[in-house]
This record gives C-alpha cells, sequence and structure tokens, in this order.
C-alpha cells in the first residue's frame, strides 16, 4: 500500500489563491488606512530620497577610483625616472603597469608629451575622462554608462598631480575593475542605506503616529462612540488640553456634540409638547366651537354696541379655531401656503392695535400708514404676524408711564416696510442672538419665545422679512417686509 505524498494540483491552486487573497487584504488595508498610507508615504519618500543620492554618490566614487589611479601611475612614472637612462626591461614595466593597475602611462611636463610605460599595441573601445575639466553631470553620466558596459573597454584618464602643478598624468586602464568596484559599492550603499532609511523611516513613522494618527484615531473613534448614544454624557469626548489644530478640533467636537445633545433633549421636549397640546386642543376646539355659538348670536343683537363686541368676538373666535385646526398639523408640516389678496393695511393695523389691546392693556395708538398702502397678502397671516409683535411691544412698556405704539410704513422695490415701535425700555442684550428662535427668545418670565419666530416664519412665507431696527432705552422698533399688491 503506497500513500501518494504529493499535493494534488486543486489544493496547490487553493493555497496560492488564499495567498493571494491574503496578499491583496493586506495592500487593501494599506491603502485605505491612515497608518498605511503614511507607512507608504515614509517609505517612498525615503525611497525616493537614497534614489537622488545615490547617484551623486556612485560619481563620487567613480571620480576618486580614477584619482587613485592617476595617483598610482604617477608614482609609478617617477620610479621609472630613478632608473634614468637604464633599461628598465619588460618585466619591470610590467610590474610598474601592474602595480599601477594600468595598461599605459604618459605625461606631459614642460609642454612635452612622454611615453613613460607601455606593454605592448592598444587595440580594444576606448573612452575618456578629464578630471580637470569634467563636471559633476558628465560624473553621473559616465557612472551609468560605466555600469551598463561591456567587458574589453579601456578608460583613459587625464589628471594633474598632487604637488607637481601644470603636470598632466595620462594614464590608460581597463574599465572593468571599475565596473566591478562600482557594483561593490552599489551593494554595499543598497545596504547600510536600507539600514538608515528603516531606522529613519521608523522613527518618522513612530513620531508620526503618536502626533497625527493616534490623535485622529481618537477622534474618529469618539464620533461612533457618541453617535451609538448621543444622550449618553460620558460619550462626550474629552479636550486633551493641546494647543495644536488637534486640540481645537478636540475641543470644538466637544462643543458641537454638547449643542447635539442639547438639541435632542429639546427635540424630545417638543415632542412631548406636541403630545399635550394635541389632546388639549382636541377639548379645546369643542369649547371655541360653544363660544363660537354665543358670539354668533351676540352678533345679532339691536344694539349697536353689543353687535359690535359680538362682531370682533367672532372674528376672535373663528381666528380661534382656525389656529386649533393648524396646530394639529403644525408637527407633521410647515404653515399653510398664504392665500394672498389686497389688503389695505391701515384699517387692518387699527383692528389688530384693538384686539392686542383688549388682551394686553390700554397704550396709546399711532397709525401713520396711509390708507392707499395696500398689500398682497393672507390676512390671517398678517393678523397674526401683528399681533404677535403689538402684544410684545405692549408688554414690554411699563403701566403708568407715557406708553405709545406706533406704525408707519415707507415703499421699497415691490413690497411695503412697516415699522413697529414703541417707548418700552429696550431687549436685553443677551436676548438679541437667539431673539427669533422657538422657546428660547423670549425676554419676559413665562413667555414662550414663539411670537417672534412665528412672525418671521409667516413673513417669510410671503417673500418678506421681520427684523429688527433698533433697540435701547428709548424703544424698540421691528420692521415688517411685505410684498405690496402688483401693478397692472
Amino acid at each position: 500500500m503506497s500513500i501518494d505524498t504529493n499535493p494534488s494540483p486543486r489544493t496547490s491552486t487553493g493555497a496560492i489563491a488564499q495567498l493571494g487573497h491574503a496578499v491583496r487584504a493586506v495592500f487593501r488595508g494599506l491603502l485605505e488606512s491612515l497608518p498605511g498610507q503614511l507607512f507608504m508615504l515614509t517609505v517612498g519618500f525615503i525611497a525616493l530620497a537614497v534614489l537622488l543620492v545615490y547617484f551623486p554618490a556612485a560619481a563620487s566614487f567613480r571620480t576618486q577610483w580614477m584619482t587613485d589611479r592617476a595617483e598610482a601611475a604617477h608614482l609609478a612614472a617617477l620610479a621609472a625616472d630613478v632608473a634614468g637612462d637604464q633599461d628598465l626591461g619588460d618585466e619591470m614595466v610590467r610590474q610598474l603597469l601592474e602595480g599601477a593597475d594600468a595598461v599605459a602611462v604618459s605625461r606631459v611636463r614642460n609642454g612635452m608629451n612622454e611615453l613613460v610605460l607601455y606593454s605592448g599595441p592598444i587595440g580594444d573601445v576606448m573612452i575618456e575622462s578629464d578630471l580637470r575639466t569634467d563636471n559633476w553631470l558628465t560624473h553621473i553620466r559616465d557612472t551609468n554608462a560605466c555600469m551598463f558596459s561591456e567587458d574589453g573597454r579601456l578608460l583613459r584618464i587625464r589628471a594633474e598631480p598632487d604637488g607637481y602643478p601644470g603636470e598632466v598624468i595620462d594614464v590608460i586602464v581597463r574599465e572593468t575593475p571599475l565596473r566591478e568596484a562600482l557594483g561593490e559599492f552599489s551593494r554595499r550603499f543598497l545596504f547600510f542605506s536600507t539600514l538608515i532609511a528603516l531606522a529613519v523611516g521608523a522613527v518618522i513613522y513612530l513620531a508620526l503616529y503618536v502626533l497625527f494618527v493616534r490623535p485622529m484615531r481618537r477622534l474618529a473613534d469618539a464620533m461612533v462612540h457618541f453617535r451609538e448614544d448621543p444622550n449618553d454624557p460620558s460619550r462626550t469626548v474629552q479636550p486633551s488640553g493641546s494647543g495644536n489644530e488637534i486640540g481645537q478640533a478636540e475641543t470644538e467636537l466637544s462643543l458641537m456634540q454638547a449643542d447635539v445633545r442639547q438639541a435632542l433633549h429639546q427635540r424630545e421636549r417638543l415632542a412631548a409638547l406636541g403630545s399635550a397640546v394635541a389632546k388639549v386642543n382636541h377639548d379645546l376646539r369643542n369649547v371655541l366651537t360653544t363660544a363660537q355659538l354665543v358670539s354668533d348670536r351676540l352678533a345679532i343683537e339691536k344694539d349697536s354696541r353689543v353687535r359690535g363686541m359680538g362682531e370682533r368676538l367672532v372674528r376672535a373666535v373663528d381666528r380661534g379655531v382656525k389656529l386649533c385646526e393648524e396646530t394639529l398639523q403644525f408637527g407633521r408640516a410647515e404653515e399653510q401656503p398664504p392665500a394672498k389678496r389686497a389688503i389695505e393695511i391701515s384699517d387692518l393695523l387699527d383692528e389688530i392695535a384693538g384686539d392686542a389691546m383688549l388682551a394686553e392693556g390700554e397704550v396709546e395708538w399711532r397709525n401713520d400708514v396711509d390708507l392707499d398702502v395696500i398689500i398682497d397678502a393672507d390676512p390671517d397671516h398678517t393678523h397674526r404676524i401683528f399681533l404677535n409683535l403689538f402684544r410684545n411691544a405692549i408688554q414690554a412698556m411699563q403701566p403708568g408711564v407715557s406708553s405709545l405704539l406706533q406704525v408707519s410704513a415707507v415703499e421699497e422695490a415691490g413690497f411695503f416696510v412697516i415699522a413697529v415701535s414703541d417707548t418700552g425700555p429696550g431687549l436685553p442684550e443677551k436676548a438679541k442672538s437667539r431673539l427669533f428662535e422657538a422657546f428660547t427668545g423670549s425676554t419676559r418670565k413665562g413667555g414662550t419665545g414663539l411670537g417672534l419666530s412665528i412672525a418671521r416664519e409667516l413673513a417669510r412665507a410671503h417673500g418678506g422679512d421681520v427684523i429688527l431696527i433698533r433697540t435701547g432705552k428709548d424703544g424698540t422698533v421691528f420692521a415688517v417686509k411685505l410684498p405690496r399688491v402688483p401693478q397692472a
């Protein structure tokens, strides 16, 4: 019985596929994660720096190698000079040339070219390098050519020996030893550069990881942790107190989380309030229905004074019923689109002021709006806008003190801007920033802050606006911008 120990092709293919998936997962992690991207950038920049340093270093090594050969050849020429007129012999010439790693040596001295050492005919390909005139770009170019050259080339070197100004040594050497020396230099350079690059890269990576990646990861984890349960105060990021940009981001994130948590709490309170209002609204509509029947009877009384009060009560009850109906829709939609029509605003303002003073108390009323000021707006919406402004103004003015509520109007580019001014003490400074925000802009105890918010929302539905013009000890002025009736 024999056992087949050779893996099947299917098993080998599966292992290779798993290895491929693992390699792809590693590369995907490097590409998608911030630490991986930082690591790849660090390695890439260091590799680029090594590459840029290598070529000048290799050219410098080649230059030094040729300088050494030129100096060795000069020493061989000096040794030949010691022999004087004696015949050196072939063996002595060979030894001197081997000592200088040269094929031939000549020199230029006192303007004369002299062949000092020579071993025989030279028939191979020869290139030249003059250490006196070649620049660093030439050396880099020749170094690259040398590294990829073929065997058998000769190199002719010209140089000026140290201590012998004006003398030129001219030596011919074989290029193969230089190419081998450059190869050995490249291997050493690569080895030590890799060690240095790994050490420097590790230090840079760790520094960036500690200073940048880890705080950013902490911020990201804090945001995810907060998103899971925004109502939990313990999930708020704790700023490190650092003065750099990351420290500022932590501080701003902490403040933003606090604002979000407050907004969520407010939304929950508003939802509970809406549920309570819906229940109250149901019963209130029944009460208003009874009041509507009574007001209808008063409106048909023979006494003109009672009949006038009844008519006003009818209008007030009608608005109350309609407001109840719209309250039920408030949590599901915005205000109903305005049903616009032409309104003589001066008469409507007199009526609204009367309603406001019935509810809040008597003040001096001055209407400076001309009778020919006609706006294009929804009557009910317009009534609500100015009733809220008038009631706020009357409430702000002190009882028993000379109080004046005044309106005036000016035309402005297709709109009428109606100014509502009072002689109250002005708005407190802390109320100005959130004046038009619901449930936050109230300036009096027990107020909801809904009046100005509703007024602005209704005005903007008409394409206009409600803005604060000025406020101070001499009173407050609001401006209501509403469209005029289009001219034919």
